[in-house]
C-alpha cells in the first residue's frame, strides 16, 4: 500500500459542525416529540432532576423541603424549582451546548440512574412554543454563588450575565417563556394547569400552580399514587384502585391486579377489561418513570397475549428513549415484561382457586387470551383447560362438561368441517369439538394430559360415515340408476355419491369434503394441466391420490326418496346437482365459481320443470 506524499498532499484541516437551531427545532417538533405540549413535561422533568441532584448534596433535608412552582397568566409561563441550580460555568457547558446533559457530568455519572432525562435536548422543546428561553439560576453547590441569567433565542444566539444575589435569594432555577401567538393553545393558564396534572400527578416532590389571579398556589399532586396510600380495609383499597382505573382508562375494571416489582422499583395496577377485545389487539399502557408520565400508549411493557388488561405503572429503573415518550428496549425492560406476565398468571391462578364467579366472568370475556396463554404455559393449561368454553355438538360448553358426556372426543380441523357434520354427528351421539378456531384444536388434543380417561382424535370422514346406517339391498338396487347419473353429473367436482340413512331426517344430504382434500385435488388438476415441463414434474412429484368428496344422500328424507325414483335422466341429473349445491351451501365454505354457477343453473332448471308441469 502506498502512503500519500505529505509534501504534495498537505494535512486535512479540522472543521466544526454548524447547527441550524431553527432547523433542529423543526426536526424536534415534527419527528422527535409528538406534540408541542411536551415543553411543559420537559420543564417539569428538568426541575425534578434538579431537585434530585440537590437531595444528593443535602441528603438530610426533609422530602418536602424542596418544591416546584408553576405560574401561567396568559402572558408568560414560568417554572421555578429549589433544585441544585447552575453556576456560570455550568450554564456555558450545559445550556449552550446541544446534547450535553448535566446528568452525564462525571461528578454524578454514577448516580444518573436517579434522573429522568439524560440526553441534554429537553430545553430545546421550549422553542416549540416560544422564541426565547429566559433562565435565572443560582447554584447550591457553591456557597455564596451569584445568580446567573441565560437568554437563549431560536436563531441560535444566547447571552449570559451575572446578577446580584438579590435576583435569586435561594438556590434553584427559574425558567420563563414568553409564548408566541401561535402557541396560545398550549400556554393558556387552564391548559398549563391541566398539562401539569397530566404529566406530574404522581411526582414525589410538591408541585403547585398559580394562574396569577391572586390566590394561593393550587397543589398539582396533593396525594401519592393510589397504590401508595393507606386504606382502612382491603375492600376500601380495592374500590379505590378500581375507581382510579376507571378515571384513567374510562371503564370499570372487572378486577384490579397489584403490580409490585421491588427489584426495579416498579409499582402500579393492571385493570382487567370487562369486555372482550379483538384477538391480537394490544392496548397501550400508562407508564410513569420516577413519577413523570412517559407514555399513555406503551405496548411493550406487557407480552402480546396480555391484551385483556390495561396497566398504569410507575417505575424507577426503566429507561426512556430520547423523546421520553416510549421505553428503551433493553434487558431491564425484558425482565420487567416477564415479571409482570408472572403477576398476571398468578392472578389467574388465584381466581381459579378461590373465586370461581370471577373466573367465570373473566373467561366469558377473555377466553381467547387465556387460550393463547394456555398453549404456551403448561400450568395455566392444566389449571384452566377444563373451564374454557368451546363450540361443540352439545352447544357452547366447557371442555370439562363435554368430557363428562363423551369419553371419546373428536375434533375437526376447520370451522367449515364442523358445520358440515355437527347436526349429523350430534344425532349419531358423537362428541365433536370445533377445532377450527385459533388454539382450539391444539388445546383439545391436550385434554388427556389432565383427564387420562378421555381420548381425543381428529375427526375422520370415515369415522362419521361409519355411524351412518346403510340402506337395505333392495333400496340400494332401486336407486342404482339414479346414483349412477348423480355420480356422472358431479364428476366434475371429484365427488362420489352414496345413499345412507341418518338423523335428522330433515337433512337431505351431507357433503363430506375437507379443505386438505380440496387443495390436493386442485394440485392434481394443476399437474394435469401442466403435463410435462419442470413445473409439471414438481407437481407430479408432490401429487398423491386425490381424495374425492362424498355427497351422502339421506334415504330418510322425503325429498331424497322422491329424487331417487325419478325416471327422466336430465331431471335426475338436475336434482343431484341441486342436492349437491344445497349441501355445499350448508357447509358455509367459500363456493367455487363453478359451484355457484351449478346452484343457479339447477335452481332455474327445476323451476322451469315445475312451471312446465303446472301448465
Amino acid at each position: 500500500m502506498t502512503l500519500p506524499d505529505t509534501a504534495t498532499h498537505p494535512a486535512a484541516a479540522d472543521h466544526t459542525f454548524q447547527v441550524d437551531l431553527r432547523g433542529l427545532v423543526d426536526l424536534l417538533s415534527h419527528h422527535l416529540y409528538s406534540s408541542p405540549r411536551v415543553y411543559l413535561r420537559e420543564l417539569l422533568q428538568n426541575a425534578v432532576d434538579a431537585l434530585t441532584a440537590r437531595h444528593g448534596i443535602e441528603p438530610d433535608a426533609p422530602a418536602d423541603a424542596f418544591a416546584i412552582r408553576m405560574y401561567a397568566d396568559g402572558a408568560v409561563v414560568r417554572v421555578e424549582d429549589d433544585g441544585v441550580g447552575l453556576t456560570e460555568a455550568d450554564v456555558h457547558t450545559f445550556l449552550a451546548t446541544i446534547g450535553r446533559s448535566s446528568k452525564r457530568a462525571e461528578r454524578i455519572a454514577e448516580q444518573r440512574g436517579d434522573f429522568i432525562g439524560q440526553f441534554g435536548i429537553g430545553l430545546l422543546s421550549c422553542f416549540l412554543v416560544a422564541d426565547e428561553i429566559h433562565v435565572v439560576s443560582r447554584s447550591a453547590r457553591t456557597p455564596d454563588a451569584p445568580a446567573v441569567e441565560w437568554r437563549g433565542r431560536g436563531d441560535g444566539s444566547y447571552t449570559i450575565r451575572t446578577l446580584p444575589a438579590s435576583a435569586r435569594p435561594r438556590p434553584g432555577t427559574t425558567v420563563t417563556l414568553t409564548p408566541r401567538a401561535d402557541a396560545e393553545e398550549w400556554t393558556r393558564p387552564a391548559k398549563v394547569h391541566a398539562l401539569a396534572g397530566h404529566f406530574g400527578a404522581l411526582l414525589r416532590h410538591p408541585v403547585t400552580f398559580d394562574d396569577g389571579a391572586g390566590g394561593p398556589g393550587v397543589p398539582v399532586n396533593p396525594e401519592p399514587a393510589p397504590w401508595g396510600r393507606t386504606y382502612p380495609t382491603p375492600g376500601t383499597r380495592a374500590r379505590a384502585l378500581a375507581a382510579y382505573g376507571e378515571e384513567v382508562f374510562g371503564f370499570t375494571p372487572l378486577d384490579t391486579i397489584d403490580l409490585d416489582l421491588p427489584a426495579v422499583g416498579l409499582k402500579g395496577i393492571a385493570c382487567v377489561l370487562p369486555e372482550a377485545v379483538p384477538a391480537g389487539r394490544r392496548h397501550g399502557h400508562r407508564v410513569h418513570v420516577k413519577g413523570m408520565l412517559l407514555s399513555e400508549q406503551a405496548e411493550e411493557i406487557l407480552p402480546e397475549w396480555a391484551f385483556f388488561v390495561r396497566c398504569v405503572v410507575d417505575a424507577e429503573s426503566l429507561r426512556p428513549t430520547a423523546s421520553r415518550e416510549s421505553l428503551y428496549e433493553d434487558d431491564t425492560l425484558a425482565a420487567v415484561r416477564d415479571a409482570l406476565a408472572e403477576r398476571l398468571r398468578a392472578w389467574i391462578a388465584r381466581a381459579a382457586a378461590s373465586d370461581p364467579d370471577l373466573l367465570t366472568r373473566f373467561l366469558q370475556a377473555h377466553h381467547l387470551a387465556v387460550k393463547s396463554l394456555a398453549v404456551h404455559d403448561n400450568e395455566i393449561m392444566r389449571m384452566l383447560l377444563p373451564w374454557l368454553p368451546f363450540e361443540t355438538t352439545d352447544g357452547h360448553t366447557t371442555l370439562d362438561a363435554f368430557a363428562r358426556a363423551h369419553r371419546t372426543v373428536l375434533v375437526t380441523s376447520s370451522v367449515e368441517e364442523f358445520r358440515q357434520v355437527a347436526a349429523i354427528a350430534s344425532a349419531a351421539g358423537l362428541g365433536v369439538v370445533n377445532g377450527g378456531y385459533t388454539y382450539d384444536r391444539e388445546l383439545v388434543h391436550r385434554l388427556p394430559e389432565i383427564r387420562p380417561e378421555v381420548s381425543v382424535a381428529d375427526l375422520d370422514p370415515a369415522t362419521l360415515t361409519a355411524h351412518l346406517d346403510p340402506v337395505d339391498r333392495e333400496t340400494e338396487l332401486a336407486a342404482a340408476a339414479y346414483l349412477a347419473l348423480a355420480r356422472e353429473a358431479l364428476a366434475v367436482f371429484d365427488c362420489d355419491v352414496a345413499l345412507r340413512t341418518f338423523q335428522p331426517a330433515s337433512a337431505p344430504a351431507l357433503l363430506m369434503d375437507s379443505r386438505e382434500a380440496r387443495h390436493e385435488r386442485t394440485r392434481s388438476q394443476l399437474a394435469r394441466e401442466q403435463d410435462g415441463g419442470l413445473w409439471g414434474d414438481i407437481l407430479g412429484a408432490l401429487r398423491q391420490e386425490a381424495p374425492r368428496a362424498q355427497l351422502i344422500l339421506n334415504q330418510l328424507n322425503p325429498l331424497v326418496r322422491t329424487a331417487v325414483a325419478i325416471d327422466a335422466p336430465e331431471l335426475a341429473r338436475t336434482s343431484a346437482e341441486a342436492l349437491y349445491g344445497q349441501a355445499a351451501l350448508l357447509s358455509r365454505r367459500p363456493l367455487r365459481p363453478s359451484e355457484s354457477s351449478l346452484i343457479n343453473r339447477s335452481f332455474l332448471d327445476l323451476l322451469a320443470h315445475a312451471l312446465r308441469k303446472d301448465s
